[in-house]
């Protein structure tokens, strides 16, 4: 369960960097509450909002686990996981 969990974090870690990037530049972006789903754009402050609930539900699911005991690796693993998925999705989004 602590690997899914490290896995997670490290997920919604890479997630909150974009988001949180274009809601403090004032740019819209899509959210999972944009019409179509993940395509149509949000605005700048639910952008600010969904990434920082990334990054807060992120830093606490990294506190509750010792990164001694499981290691680093979930983390790395869910943030290139994540972070391929992204940039794949939003390059077909973008053509």
């Amino acid at each position: 369960m602590a690997y899914l969990v490290l896995f997670l974090a490290g997920a919604l870690l890479c997630n909150a960097i974009p988001h949180l990037a274009a809601g403090l530049r004032g740019e819209p972006f899509p959210t999972p509450f944009s019409r179509p789903r993940g395509v149509g754009l949000s605005t700048p402050l639910m952008n600010f909002y969904w990434g920082s609930a990334n990054l807060l539900i992120g830093i606490s699911a990294l506190l509750s686990y010792s990164l001694r005991t499981y290691g680093i690796w979930p983390v790395i693993a869910g943030w290139l996981v994540l972070g391929s998925y992204c940039a794949w999705h939003f390059g077909r989004v973008r053509r």
